[in-house]
């Protein structure tokens, strides 16, 4: 029997241009996004394609058999947001091709602006999968979610009845700041995990693998912190991939983490602690402060490369209660007004504009001993 030939999920990301600040894409960016990759199937470049998007991000979610950070596929993206912000200047739309931090490709969207999660496997008899697309937070709001999915029983009740997740799962970790990756295995090295975790605003998922048969279960669009254009790149408005079911935890146990509206990076100007707001497609569109942050679950079943959906997963009563724990959140955070916690630390600030604010006052400290 001939081996079965390997399947790639692609998801690209990126903010190319919003109508009345950042708030959503006009629909002409998502109708030019949908031509460019529909060309692009035509072509054979493509299996099939979904164009999708959260707040003010256009998502392009496409299999194909060529494998991750294939150039071409890269190449399609970026040309595609290209031909977006295109449309977006015509416009005159806020923010046309914000993400698009160089003047050409080079290859690899990575550190160009764009956000990417890639996965390659063989697709099962039934391959269902659960795309997350979020706004207004950065790749470390994926930390709890991946972490409650993955390694937390009283979340998974597969990890504790399912033979086939019993033994765990190996977390691989990123580093933004050293640029370094570490992989740890659950659930005998739960606790250090958590240790780096906890810190999400450095250390963020990579991927998630089965560590009986290292099978590749969830990516996230997580990178290292770039320098480009005069401004650090790669903590904003995250994709993440995860398979689910028949040996990988349920599409409800995918889920259940967001009934909690944990506390993310990202609000207004990237620069504030939110609430993640588990949101319908139709309500992705983050207008208080630009936010809060909100996350959409997108379901599909993969058909020999075709997608079937995409199903909207979080629109569902059950998350109404998060919901309304998320606006009392942050009514409580947006009292703080500009300190701390509402604000993030200044550490963390240094990826915004805030130097250039410090810097100007830097020259009036003294000296006091």
């Amino acid at each position: 029997m001939a081996q079965q030939s390997k399947l790639t999920l692609s998801v690209i990301k990126a903010d190319v241009g919003s109508v009345a600040g950042h708030n959503r894409p006009h629909p002409d960016l998502l109708q030019q996004a949908e031509a460019c990759l529909a060309a692009a199937k035509q072509q054979g470049l493509l299996c099939d394609y979904r164009v999708a998007r959260c707040g003010d991000d256009i998502n392009l979610i496409m299999t194909h058999s060529h494998g991750v950070a294939h150039e071409p596929i890269h190449r399609l993206a970026w040309d595609t947001f290209m031909e977006c912000t295109k449309v977006a200047k015509r416009l005159h739309l806020y923010g046309a091709g914000q993400d698009l931090l160089a003047d050409a490709f080079s290859g690899n969207v990575k550190g160009l602006g764009p956000g990417v999660a890639e996965m390659e496997f063989i697709e099962r008899p039934s391959e269902p999968v659960v795309i997350l697309m979020a706004d207004k937070t950065s790749p470390g709001a994926w930390n709890l979610p991946l972490y409650k999915i993955f390694a937390d029983p009283f979340n998974t009740p597969g990890l504790v009845i399912d033979p086939k997740l019993h033994g765990g799962f190996t977390f691989t970790v990123l580093d933004v700041k050293k640029k370094a990756t570490i992989t740890l295995a659950c659930p005998e090295e739960q606790y250090d995990l958590l240790m780096f975790l906890g810190a999400h605003g450095r250390y963020m998922v990579k991927e998630v693998r089965r560590k009986g048969d290292n099978e590749i279960a969830a990516v996230a669009s997580t990178d290292v912190l770039s320098e480009i254009a005069g401004k650090y790149v790669g903590k904003d408005d995250p994709v993440c991939i995860i398979r689910a079911q028949a040996g990988l935890p349920a599409v409800g146990e995918i889920l259940e983490p967001f009934a909690f509206p944990h506390l993310v990076e990202g609000w207004m100007r990237g620069s504030h602690h939110g609430p993640l707001m588990p949101v319908p497609f139709h309500q992705a569109n983050p207008t208080r402060l630009d936010g809060p942050p909100r996350v959409i679950a997108a379901g599909f079943q993969l058909n020999e490369g075709t997608f079937i959906g995409p199903i909207d997963l979080f629109d569902d009563p059950a998350y109404d209660e998060a919901r309304r724990q998320a606006n009392v959140a942050a009514d409580y955070l947006r009292r703080h007004g500009p300190f701390e916690p509402h604000r993030l630390p200044l550490e963390e600030m240094e990826y915004t504009t805030l130097p250039l604010i410090m810097s100007r006052l830097r020259d009036r400290f003294t000296s006091v001993g």
